[in-house]
């Protein structure tokens, strides 16, 4: 399973590590920033896309409205990740599967697919 994050000031990988999640069938990468986001998604072709909302330069919910209405393919699962809950519902509203507080990300069943 190849996973994509775009997060700012959080190291994902090591938060998901430390929240147990088993990280050896799972192709991780994480982009600090949103620049070329539609470029970086269409080449690393995720299953997962991990979105910030507040993250420079590009916001979250713009990167998936961008997302969805260009022709870059869809991840199977987009992920909204804030701590803000407004947030995340903003981007369920706008087409991600699922909303959660960053830091309850390794509680999420997605780890358990392959």
């Amino acid at each position: 399973m190849k996973v994509l994050a775009f997060e700012d000031s959080v190291d994902i990988e090591a938060l998901l590590i430390s929240g147990g999640v088993d990280l050896e069938r799972i192709e991780f990468k994480q982009y600090w920033d949103s620049r070329n986001y539609l470029e970086r998604i269409s080449e690393y072709s995720p299953d997962i896309l991990m979105l910030d909302h507040y993250m420079p330069p590009t916001r979250g919910l713009d990167v998936l409205k961008g997302l969805l209405a260009s022709n870059v393919q869809r991840p199977r699962t987009i992920v909204a990740m804030s701590s803000a809950s407004m947030a995340n519902n903003a981007m369920l509203g706008a087409g991600a599967d699922i909303g959660i507080v960053k830091f309850n990300v390794p509680e999420l069943e997605i780890w358990n697919q392959s």
